[in-house]
């Protein structure tokens, strides 16, 4: 085959991504010897191996070759790219120097890409100062990277200056700029700029509902979306769905979710790898755990983003043995974990008490996989610890971490204090969150209680008028239910809603038959000052009862309630779903800012630890 030949069925390897036709093409070159004296195909070589996922294949060649050029250093960037390797990519990048070469467009194209996915906005500007010194400085490819990596740094002006020096406009940068405007709220500058578009194509609308969804501009997301659909846009590319599909777990919109899964398998996308680990992750956070299994088995193919979303559902959902099976399966698989995966194992652990088995994990994290932990994983550790009742080794913890614990990690130690019953450590513990300045409503309930408790009654007071001037700040308690065609939205002590009398029969009925069965209103989730009745009838009002009790009136008898609440659900309404759920026989999810709650015969499955 002649040289010509062999560039052109490599570079057709890579387009197509034809992994075991580019080895066949790599030995044939090997045999004519051409890959000792041709620097061009040596480059094609690593650019179809960068492209078909073989990293290691590309980078043995690229450290193999003899002479390398620069667009030997732009495919072994490309290469580190596509493999999501960024930060290998930057740590090359200066190794380029010493090789006495300066970069181009081409590999100022790479790095800029690099510092956009790992938003390092203080290399990416350096990166924009070489290019604006160099002879490239006025090309266009270049300056769609940058535009792309200010909007991902959340630099929408800087972005459109950049923008505005681009001669000829096209859908990339002009989809960069409106995803950049998109992802930091700015929808009015979105709209005009996709407005001003002569042709609107998928790629546009993609990255406006892409950048909606990471605002959290979910319900803007899907009207975008519904729109895309009237146009009658053609899905060429399933990414879009993925996006949507990701609004929906957001929103926890489980009906309109299911939608979307039957439009996937319409379009003949159900094989899309990024498509099906948006669905598990959909379905786990919609609180429907099966469907996201039985999504998860179903796939033919599984990196670690699918492993990891299925043992965080299982793991939040409170199926610890599941999770963590699920991992010794990943393992086998040969799947390397992330830092996320992590963060669901050590969760799962802690909801079954495995406190060696999470210390072992945290261990492995960092010896076997080198992944440094956040602070994420040390609350996970903390709350480990605060369960299974190691009160001393989570106040240890906290003292001695890398990170400075923030209020959710105090509050967290304290709530196990007063599930343990250590008031002198849960006193100690409450001065340190007092001196840090609540901002939770809720930390302040805790606190006041186990100051209550220890008879302090001068901080009970502080206390009292701390939660007066949140009162006027905090975020309004609200719970959701999502019946397929409606979603309805209770606020905690609303007096005008849907079916109120109905509601209010229902919850008196239930209030008799619990208190029949021992049921004793916990007041001390109410801290204002006002008598026992009155206390009473605020927590009847609160907004998860609400919507359950609406749950109850209006779906099929023996379906499952499904509520999503913005905030920590509260202790007595916790004792009162679990209740409910004993009186009616009806299984009760409620996903509230922390966890899952599965209610079912009176038993809920985070034990009552949350």
């Amino acid at each position: 085959m002649h040289h010509s030949q062999f560039l052109h069925q490599l570079q057709r390897c890579a387009r197509f991504h034809f992994p075991i036709d580019g080895r066949k093409l790599h030995a044939q070159i090997v045999k004519t010897g051409l890959d000792s004296c041709s620097l061009k195909l040596c480059n094609n070589l690593i650019d179809m191996y960068g492209k078909c996922g073989l990293l290691d294949n590309a980078v043995q060649l690229f450290d193999e070759m003899p002479q390398r050029d620069l667009a030997s250093w732009a495919s072994i960037f490309t290469a580190h790219n596509e493999a999501n390797q960024h930060q290998k990519t930057l740590s090359l990048f200066p190794n380029m120097f010493l090789e006495g070469l300066w970069p181009d467009h081409f590999v100022f194209a790479s790095i800029v890409k690099a510092c956009a996915n790992l938003g390092t906005l203080k290399v990416g500007k350096q990166v924009h100062a070489q290019f604006l010194k160099s002879e490239f400085s006025h090309d266009d490819v270049v300056k769609s990277s940058m535009v792309d990596m200010y909007a991902k740094c959340g630099l929408p002006d800087i972005a459109r200056t950049v923008f505005d020096a681009i001669l000829v406009k096209n859908m990339i940068c002009s989809s960069a700029m409106i995803s950049g405007y998109a992802r930091v709220g700015r929808k009015d500058e979105a709209f005009e700029l996709l407005g001003k578009l002569p042709v609107k194509n998928l790629q546009c609308w993609t990255a406006l509902i892409s950048g909606f969804v990471q605002n959290g501009n979910l319900i803007d997301a899907i009207d975008v979306f519904l729109e895309v659909r009237r146009e009658g846009v053609d899905m060429k590319d399933p990414f879009i769905l993925s996006s949507i599909i990701g609004a929906c777990a957001n929103l926890a919109a489980l009906q309109l979710g299911k939608q979307i899964h039957r439009l996937v398998l319409g379009l003949g996308y159900e094989l899309s790898l990024f498509v099906s680990n948006a669905l598990v992750d959909m379905y786990a956070k919609c609180s429907d755990i099966v469907e996201a299994k039985r999504m998860f088995d179903s796939m033919l193919t599984r990196d670690v983003v699918s492993w990891t979303s299925i043992i965080v559902g299982m793991a939040q959902h409170g199926q610890a043995s599941e999770a963590l099976s699920l991992y010794d399966e990943m393992i086998l698989a040969g799947v390397k974990p992330n830092k996320v995966t992590f963060v669901g194992l050590i969760y799962a652990c802690s909801h079954v008490g495995l406190v060696s088995k999470g210390q072992s994990l945290f261990k492995s994290m960092i010896e076997d996989y080198n992944l440094s932990p956040s602070l994420q994983h040390y609350t996970c550790l903390l709350d480990l610890f605060s369960r299974s009742g190691h009160l001393q080794n989570a106040e240890n913890l906290l003292n001695t971490m890398p990170f400075q614990p923030d209020e959710a990690a105090w509050a967290a130690l304290l709530s196990a204090c007063k599930q343990h019953g250590n008031t002198e450590m849960g006193v100690r513990v409450a001065d340190r969150l007092l001196i840090l300045g609540p901002k939770d409503p809720s930390t302040c309930i805790l606190l006041s209680n186990t100051y209550a408790g220890a008879a302090l009654w001068d901080n009970v007071s502080k206390l009292r008028k701390l939660l007066a001037n949140l009162e006027v700040r905090k975020e309004p308690g609200y719970s959701s239910i999502d019946l397929g065609k409606e979603t309805t939205t209770f606020y905690a002590g609303e007096a005008l809603y849907h079916m109120k009398d109905e509601i209010f029969a229902l919850l008196k009925e239930f209030d008799s038959e619990m208190r029949k069965r021992g049921y004793i209103p916990d007041t001390m989730f109410v801290l204002h000052d006002m008598e026992q009745q009155e206390k009473e009838r605020q927590l009847f009002w609160h907004s998860e009862r609400l919507a359950v009790a609406y749950g109850l009136l209006r779906t099929v008898p023996g379906s499952v309630i499904r509520v999503v609440k913005n905030l920590r659900i509260c202790g007595d309404c916790h004792t009162v779903i679990k209740f409910i759920s004993s009186i009616t026989g009806r299984k009760i999810v409620v996903r509230d800012a922390n966890r899952f709650h599965h209610f079912d015969n009176g038993i809920c499955s985070c034990n009552d630890f949350w």
